[in-house]
């Protein structure tokens, strides 16, 4: 009997890596624990790192991950990933994120299905490697502080001045 070679489809592809950017944020700030909602990870890259808690339901989190630092043209933080946390089901996905564009700029606002799941596959991907180079810089739990909305606003004002 031949064996048949079992493909992932794109959309598996997708469900793995809402699993493993959720063992990844596990990983680099024990986030099911977050207990305030704004927490800034400083190593001595000169680069803090944001964390905010946008909302907070039973079973999910909001969150924004950005370094605070503008796009020149545009005055976003940048980059900047919003992530959905899923505890029960222990995924987490990008909802939309900001590297220079915005979705709508990148896909237009009639773009196909295929179109949406190749661009969360790449905005997952971008958030799976981002996680992994913060977790070799030595982000992690330990270098977490409780932080203020008003430090990444000041922080953001320091980058246009």
């Amino acid at each position: 009997m031949p064996a048949i070679a079992m493909r992932l489809s794109r959309f598996g592809y997708l469900m793995g890596l809402y699993a493993e950017n959720y063992q990844r944020l596990q990983r680099v700030f024990g986030l099911p624990e977050m207990a305030c909602d704004h927490l800034v990870s400083v190593i001595d890259d000169g680069l803090d790192l944001h964390l905010q808690l946008i909302e907070r339901h039973r079973y999910t989190l909001e969150l924004r991950l950005t370094y605070g630092l503008r796009d020149p043209l545009t005055g976003q933080p940048d980059p900047s990933a919003f992530v959905r946390v899923y505890r029960d089901a222990r995924m987490a996905e990008v909802s939309h994120c900001y590297a220079g564009r915005r979705w709508q700029d990148v896909l237009g606002l009639d773009a196909s299905a295929g179109t949406i799941v190749g661009h969360r596959l790449r905005m997952n991907v971008f958030l799976s490697k981002w996680l992994q180079h913060l977790g070799d810089l030595g982000h992690s739990p330990f270098t977490l502080r409780a932080g203020r909305a008003e430090e990444l606003e000041a922080g953001l004002l320091l980058q246009t001045a």
